[in-house]
């Protein structure tokens, strides 16, 4: 097996508004919110009620399925109040600061067995953080993955610059990678030689270049060791490496990142010291019609201006809601502000320029065309096309068949972005997933 692998297809869109390499301001929030719906498959049961007083590290609700599955405050303080949505759902637990940051003492040493990492993970909180593949659903405890994945880089439009946020975190990344690999094989996904992270040991390298989305775990993943039926693989964010890494090394939860404050909108770009759960109003101003997305443009959530910064994002980006309508539309014969996959328009003659992006789709969903575009975006042995009709009619066979196992929907994130058609690709995809978590359960 080669450690150098270079994807051809894919597609690096041009938005403006990269986040500058220096930290804007650092943030302590005075409520942070601990939020269930951050982690896909979880039924959430609550440990706390209104008025708890609680450390970093102190339980707030488990998993109903597997309760030795914990999820902690990332601070200590008081539990302020218990958001709850339809039919009574556990939407959030808001906690209080004290401003003290008192912590749960878990014990600084270096898991020596399995058993003791998963003991580790469990108690802290930090088991969230694993994401089993197939289905991109929480890992359960009692599986043996044959492989943990780790991509050090993200090539998602405006991602973070993980060597800027963890270039000076090599030993807690160390740490952690150290732990996982008494459970499984890692595996670290590098963009090239002369990065810090190609120092890691205890683990297998691989070199991963092109363009996005290489940087997609699960893109390295289907050419390094794809999963066929019946196998299980691991994931988790460096980001996360790093939190179990000082966890290992200190015996407290520590979740401080740095977050990138991105987009055409931005007031101001460049990074943030913050805790997730922190209030978006607190990282960066937010001006009227402007949608803040927790992540990148592709596969992002809409937290809203009165959100909170999720668990898995270290990425906020600002874009213009775009309510206009555009005379003559795709009929003009130029369109210079705007970007184009194909030779549709001339965006081809000016390979460096950024686009000032905003979220108007520019029309609305029709008529199911197949062309040659899904594919030339998706460097995954697969066929997209065909997946994603499988996942529309419901039948389990064909998805099997055509590559369900391999993908989430932000594998195929560039699908909706170049699809003539503007269907939610992503959507069909996790429609695809859902009914198969349910079926084959």
């Amino acid at each position: 097996m080669s450690n150098k692998l270079h994807l051809n297809k894919g597609l690096n869109i041009p938005v403006k508004g990269e986040a500058a390499s220096v930290v804007i301001k650092s943030v302590s929030p005075d409520i942070v919110a601990v939020k269930p719906t951050d982690f896909p498959g979880l039924v959430a049961r609550l440990l706390v009620k209104e008025g708890d007083a609680v450390k970093a590290g102190s339980p707030v609700m488990a998993d109903k399925m597997r309760p030795q599955i914990l999820f902690t405050s990332p601070v200590s303080g008081t539990v302020q109040s218990i958001v709850r949505g339809d039919k009574r759902k556990l939407l959030a637990v808001l906690v209080k600061a004290d401003g003290k940051q008192d912590s749960v003492d878990f014990g600084a040493k270096a898991p020596a067995t399995a058993e003791q990492t998963r003991n580790l993970l469990l108690t802290s909180g930090l088991w969230g953080t694993l994401v089993q593949r197939p289905y991109g659903v929480m890992a359960n405890p009692e599986d043996t993955p044959k492989a943990i994945f780790i991509s050090s880089f993200s090539t998602a439009p405006l991602a973070a610059d993980e060597g800027f946020v963890l270039g000076d975190a090599l030993a807690d990344i160390q740490a952690g990678v150290n732990a996982l690999a008494k459970i499984a094989p890692v595996h670290v996904s590098i963009r090239k030689e002369d990065v810090p992270f190609a120092r890691l040991q205890n683990a297998e390298l691989h070199i991963v270049s092109g363009p996005h989305p290489a940087g997609n775990v699960g893109v390295q993943i289907s050419h390094i060791a794809p999963i066929k039926k019946g196998e299980i693989v691991w994931t988790v964010s460096l980001l996360h490496v790093a939190a179990i890494g000082k966890l290992v090394k200190t015996g407290k939860l520590d979740l401080m990142r740095k977050v990138a404050v991105t987009g055409p909108a931005a007031p101001q770009t460049g990074y943030v010291c913050c805790l997730p759960g922190t209030p978006v109003k607190e990282i960066t101003s937010v001006g009227q019609d402007i949608r803040v997305v927790g992540g990148d443009v592709l596969s992002g959530e809409n937290l809203g201006a009165d959100g909170y910064l999720g668990f898995f994002q270290n990425q906020l980006t600002l874009l213009r809601e775009g309510y206009e309508r555009e005379w003559f539309g795709w009929a003009k014969p130029f369109r210079p502000k705007v970007h184009s996959s194909s030779w549709c328009y001339f965006s081809w003659l000016t390979p460096g320029k950024k686009y000032d992006m905003d979220t108007n789709l520019h029309g609305g969903p029709r008529a199911f065309v197949e062309t040659k575009c899904f594919e030339d975006v998706t460097p995954i042995d697969i066929f997209p096309i065909y997946l994603i009709k499988a996942c529309l009619a419901g039948d389990i066979e064909k998805m099997e068949k055509f590559g369900i196992y391999e993908v989430l929907p932000e594998d195929l994130a560039l699908c909706d972005y170049v699809d003539p058609s503007k269907n939610e690709i992503q959507a069909i995809i996790q429609k695809g997933i859902d009914l198969m978590i349910k079926e084959m359960a």
